[in-house]
């Protein structure tokens, strides 16, 4: 019926009770029992995990920086070296407010704006956990004022440890080269936590990167208790890092110091070698960057010096600068035209210049009638293009790469350029043309298409003074082993001996450049090579379109011991620019007192030492350009920057095949005869040669 409710019995209220019962207590003891297992799981099965994860709670592990294996000169001073540090780092990841923290660090720190930016730069180029240097070499009070701060600005990291340390600064640049922070992409191939932690650095370029299983070490660590925010309670346990492997290299500080102070405000290279085992004991190129301010990454301003300047500070001018060596080569020719049966007393008219065919090749003066040695001593060019013309260049070219011209030596932890001693087989290959009698002339005295490097320069003059073919080492105790014998007779060698000692004590063209020593005398010979044809005259025009000038030479005469190379770029007259720091280089080889009194002298007229130059010259560019400077690329882009400076175009390659006066070692005291009008140069001349003889002695 309609309205009819349903009995319900106390039977079937108990049934449905004791059914929900049944499936609650069901559901409580799955419950309890996934509880049980989870719990078990944990305790027995993750106790290890978990375990651990609480002591890292409580426990702080932190990896230790090893100390860098330092570089040392062969008397063991250094050249790199580490230095104790106090530094603040900023770890990106841990940052909570980057603005804020920059400016209290910028407070405390005593940071000026273009400094900031330099800071954002680093901050913007970090990944991750990878720290940034903010500021390094503190004083105490300043570090401390920023421990107190610390609590309340996360990601911020004081240090005490130690970083690297150039003590010359620039002078050692381009020899050992540099370290930095490690980048993303350093740790994405080697996927070491060593690389980002705090204050650590890898080797960059040369040296440095080239010996980094060698200098980095290994690691030492820390456990400390912690509290949960971080605060040290108590060290628990260290390990010691194990510092890096010394390197020891030939090379002579203090001498790699001064020559680079000597070099001045020219742009140029020296490179200092014992010509009797063939250690090179300096490897100069200047100017050049500081490894210092590359240290904890370079900044705006810095980059933007660095290459603006015109004189190239990334170029290793020693290794990767080519130049037309110039008369250089003459002692060098000489001893080729003797193997091939030249009598050295022969006589050469000199009336000004060569004549071949329809073309007249002027010498810088009339030097009448000459033989061998006194062309060595007045650089005749007319005397070695009348015998080259006579016994053909293919009788110099293959002695010029006997005596180290043109090849690259086993150096390591050094990127070489080798140059061109050019021949018929290379001309063919290059410029799709046959050898020509004027290209003969042109390379007999070092032009045209030839180019060297200083480091190529200094070890010809090496073989030359002590007719040993010796091999240029840079790592002390790895002196490489003596080469085939070179075929040169004593009696040969003595013509070159006497025409370089003529060059200095005689008459020649570096007089002026005799030691001021006593009992020890200097041979040498001068060099100034033609940079554009027909343009500027040895010391006129601009400076990118004068005269390089080079000087070669050994010492002590009678007993030679050391060899030197100096290139200096755009210098004009070998005399004038190169031999002046030849000479006092190898001064500082015997008398360095003598050698330095002349050095401040010259430094308190250039500014004060390269440092102090760069420094005064650093501030002038932050007050004019402040923070407008363009941005630092990443490791790539700066590694990029520095392949272009070292593959530029050499010297001398482009300029014209016009023949002209050849320009005299130093200014003629009065006006030399008038010499015939340079011809026409022939339409067949390619485009883009060398310029043909009538270049620089």
């Amino acid at each position: 019926m309609l309205g009819e409710q349903k009995h319900v019995s106390s039977g079937t209220l108990q049934n449905s009770f004791d059914r929900r019962s049944v499936v609650i207590g069901g559901l409580q003891a799955s419950v309890g029992i996934l509880l049980a297992v989870r719990q078990g799981w944990i305790g027995l099965v993750q106790n290890e995990k978990y375990k651990m994860a609480s002591e890292s709670n409580r426990v702080n592990l932190t990896l230790i920086p090893p100390r860098r294996g330092a570089i040392l000169d062969r008397n063991n001073a250094p050249i790199a070296t580490n230095r104790a540090d106090l530094r603040i780092d900023l770890v990106p990841e841990r940052l909570v407010d980057k603005e804020r923290t920059i400016a209290e660090l910028g407070e405390l720190l005593s940071l000026d704006e273009v400094a900031l930016q330099d800071l954002r730069d680093k901050l913007d180029k970090a990944r991750g956990f990878q720290s940034v240097e903010a500021a390094s070499g503190l004083r105490d009070d300043v570090y401390n004022r920023v421990l107190v701060r610390l609590p309340d600005m996360p990601g911020v990291v004081a240090h005490l440890g130690y970083s690297r340390w150039y003590p010359t600064g620039p002078s050692v640049a381009h020899l050992v080269g540099y370290v930095g922070p490690a980048s993303a992409k350093d740790y994405e191939k080697e996927k070491n936590p060593l690389l980002i932690t705090p204050g650590f650095k890898i080797g960059k370029d040369g040296l440095e990167k080239h010996f980094e299983a060698t200098l980095r070490g290994v690691p030492g660590a820390r456990r400390a208790e912690v509290t949960a925010n971080g605060k040290v309670v108590r060290d628990l346990d260290m390990r010691d890092e194990i510092p890096g492997k010394p390197l020891k290299l030939t090379i002579n500080a203090p001498l790699q110091d001064y020559a680079a102070r000597r070099i001045g405000l020219e742009s140029a290279a020296v490179v200092v070698m014992d010509c009797q085992n063939g250690q090179i004991l300096a490897l100069t190129s200047m100017p050049a960057f500081d490894p210092n301010e590359f240290v904890g990454g370079i900044g705006r301003l810095q980059w933007k010096m660095l290459n603006e300047d015109d004189h190239i500070p990334l170029l290793n001018k020693a290794l990767r600068g080519l130049y037309p060596p110039g008369s250089t080569m003459k002692p060098m020719a000489s001893l080729a035209l003797l193997t091939h049966g030249v009598d050295p007393d022969e006589r050469v008219s000199c009336p000004g210049g060569y004549r071949l065919g329809n073309r007249f090749f002027r010498c810088d003066a009339v030097h009448g009638s000459v033989d061998m040695r006194t062309a060595i001593e007045k650089s005749c060019n007319t005397y070695f293009w009348a015998m080259a013309h006579r016994v053909g260049y293919d009788a110099i070219a293959p002695v010029a790469k006997q005596l180290g011209l043109g090849q690259e030596f086993d150096l390591p932890g050094t990127a070489q350029r080798y140059g061109t001693i050019p021949d018929a087989a290379w001309k063919m290959r290059r410029y799709k043309q046959e050898w020509s009698a004027a290209d003969s002339l042109n390379a007999s005295i070092g032009q045209g298409y030839v180019s060297v490097s200083p480091l190529q320069l200094a070890v010809m003059t090496s073989r030359i003074a002590s007719g040993r073919n010796v091999q240029p080492s840079l790592i002390f105790g790895q002196d490489k082993p003596l080469g085939p014998a070179l075929p040169f007779t004593p009696e040969q060698l003595a013509v070159a001996h006497d025409g370089m000692f003529r060059v200095v004590n005689g008459s020649g063209t570096a007089g002026a450049s005799r030691l001021p020593l006593d009992g020890i005398q200097m041979a040498g010979k001068t060099g100034t090579a033609q940079v554009r044809a027909l343009v500027a005259r040895g010391h006129f025009g601009d400076w990118k379109s004068r005269d390089h000038s080079l000087f070669v030479c050994y010492a002590p005469a009678a007993a030679p011991r050391y060899a030197i190379s100096v290139v200096v770029e755009h210098g004009t007259f070998g005399a004038r620019a190169a031999a002046p720091i030849a000479r006092d280089v190898m001064t500082f080889l015997f008398d360095p007192a003598k050698a330095m009194a002349t050095l401040s002298e010259l430094e308190k007229t250039w500014g004060g030492t390269p440092t102090e130059r760069m420094n005064a010259k650093y501030r002038a560019f932050v007050s004019r350009y402040g923070t407008s400077a363009p941005r630092v690329g990443d490791d790539e882009a700066v590694a990029k920057t520095m392949d272009a400076a070292e593959n530029t175009q050499p010297p001398g390659d482009g300029a014209s095949n016009e023949t002209g006066p050849t320009r005299p070692e130093e200014p003629p005291a009065q006006a030399a005869p008038e010499a015939e009008p340079a011809p026409t140069p022939s339409p067949a001349a390619p485009t883009g040669a060398p310029p043909a003889p009538g270049a620089a002695p």
